[in-house]
């Protein structure tokens, strides 16, 4: 598939900017908005910018239209919408606290009525 190629690059570029916990969430099964999240951490908001910075480089090189990006300000959080690929780089206090490797984990996504939330909550 065409978005495993370019994942691959992704993931390369940020393993060469010295991303951290780089991880990828399948959701080719659970969504129809995109195939992939890419997941990195930064150890600043200096080093999550060069990493947004470089994911912007490898789309280009790959002719992907960047179609949004959020977070660059404050760099604690950045996203970037590849179509295919959602990138999210985060510096560590943030991944922490929103943990979407949680919650996108097929488990959560099986809880869909609301006795299964509440027999999730309790054990």
């Amino acid at each position: 598939m065409q978005s495993e190629a370019f994942l691959n690059a992704l993931k390369q570029g940020l393993d060469d900017k010295k991303g951290l916990d780089i991880q990828v969430i399948d959701l080719r099964e659970r969504t129809m908005f995109t195939d992939f999240f890419l997941l990195a951490t930064g150890t600043s908001s200096t080093h999550v910018a060069a990493m947004a910075n470089e994911v912007d480089r490898v789309a280009t090189t790959h002719r992907v239209n960047v179609l949004g990006t959020e977070g660059m300000g404050e760099a604690s959080w950045v996203l970037l919408d590849l179509g295919d690929v959602v990138v999210h780089l985060f510096q560590s206090q943030t991944r922490s606290f929103f943990n979407l490797e949680k919650l996108w984990s097929p488990k959560t996504m099986l809880l869909t009525t609301p006795e299964s939330v509440s027999l999730a909550m309790e054990g």
